[in-house]
């Protein structure tokens, strides 16, 4: 039955832009295109939902078709809601625990020693292919020995001499396996004079949606909402050093999950989005030079949000970073997507581009803002990735 609410894939005008600009579609002929699985299928499954193609979970929900789109088309979102609704759900137990990441880095960083150690032999990584399907070739992050939230209540007491706040919402990368990012950002936050609060969180849901736990991804949306909306009643800014979770927070859970987050939609920054506009009200330290050649590879989600311009624009106030801008394509990852053997080498081949405009651009380090695509370009390219967050942390650093 067709409703109201789902004939968005009316507005396209069928000009295969979207294809055009897939990473997938070029990648492999087992997808037809965001088009072709998108609007145009949708037709035919709200007739008859027997009509579902299988092609359906080859997209990788990077939302590169919806930066292209001229008519505004949620495809991704089309594709996503379809995939989930139409397709059989299979449950894997390797899916299960990539999207679970609360549960699995909360185990993990209590014994990361052992974790981090097992992770590293063939053997396992052997045992993982054959028994989960996750290729044997794929490197995963370590884990840290505490989470941010346990260090952060070290600190908590000294953010309250600050008399502008912003509201962290650190996500399950930060607090599992780079602490080092989460202290490098109440860092950078301080220098400007801004204290810093954490308030209580759950995984933001984009691994989640990714494997097909909506429930789930519903009730941890349902919970920050919840949370956050506690904590931004005077209009202080959520901030997020994860583009994926900026993402989630702002779009997935109200175009995929319909939910109303209406009530902090306008607080939640990316948090190189938020820097700037403090910066533009005159809250820029003095920095040190930071002599580097970087390149910047800018992530899906980044882009669709419209938030590489702020990122791109504080990079530069760096004195003494060599910045190489490359003209980025999808690294490939997507987030769990590159760690499943049926994507792998789809993923593999995505990122082929940019890893060769990295090879050519020669930099000490590459920039980017989101933590999978730093796990891909380190993995095939062996450079040292940093977040934003961090290379101005250099820059404001004390000596």
């Amino acid at each position: 039955m067709i409703h109201l609410d789902n004939i968005s894939f009316d507005q396209c005008i069928k000009c295969t832009v979207c294809t055009i600009y897939c990473p997938v579609a070029r990648a492999t002929h087992l997808f037809p295109g965001p088009k072709q699985s998108g609007p145009d299928a949708e037709r035919l499954r709200i007739k008859n939902p027997d009509l579902v193609d299988e092609s359906l979970k080859y997209c990788s929900n990077c939302k590169r078709c919806e930066i292209a789109c001229p008519s505004g088309v949620k495809i991704a979102d089309i594709i996503q809601q379809s995939k989930w609704r139409y397709l059989k759900k299979k449950f894997r137990l390797r899916d299960y625990f990539m999207s679970h990441t609360d549960l699995v880095g909360t185990m993990a960083t209590s014994m990361s020693f052992l974790v981090n150690f097992f992770m590293g032999l063939a053997i396992t990584r052997l045992f993982m292919e054959l028994v989960l399907k996750i290729p044997m070739r794929r490197v995963f992050p370590k884990y840290n020995s505490t989470t941010f939230r346990r260090w952060f209540r070290t600190i908590r007491k000294s953010q309250e001499a600050y008399a502008q706040k912003a509201v962290f919402f650190h996500g399950c990368y930060v607090n599992y396996n780079n602490l080092d990012l989460g202290k490098d950002v109440v860092r950078v936050l301080n220098a400007m004079n801004i204290g810093v609060e954490v308030p209580r969180e759950k995984c933001c849901g984009v691994p989640l949606i990714a494997n097909g736990f909506l429930k789930k991804a519903k009730k941890n949306a349902r919970y920050n909402i919840a949370s956050l909306e506690e904590r931004t009643g005077d209009g202080r800014a959520v901030i997020s050093a994860s583009s994926s979770c900026s993402f989630a927070l702002k779009y997935e859970y109200s175009n995929l999950l319909a939910l109303d987050n209406s009530r902090i939609f306008n607080q939640v920054e990316y948090i190189t989005k938020y820097l700037y506009s403090r910066i533009q009200e005159g809250g820029l330290p003095t920095m040190k030079p930071v002599h580097l050649r970087a390149a910047y590879h800018s992530p899906c989600h980044l882009e669709r949000m419209g938030g590489v311009i702020y990122t791109i624009d504080l990079l530069k106030r760096v004195p003494g970073l060599d910045l190489v801008i490359l003209h980025s394509e999808c690294c490939g990852i997507a987030g769990t997507y590159g760690f499943k053997k049926e994507y792998y080498d789809i993923s593999q081949s995505i990122g082929g581009l940019l890893f060769k405009a990295i090879e050519a651009a020669e930099p000490e380090v590459v920039i980017t803002d989101c933590e999978t695509c730093k796990m891909q370009i380190e993995m095939n390219t062996g450079y040292e990735v940093l977040h934003p967050v961090q290379v101005l942390a250099r820059a404001f650093r004390e000596e």
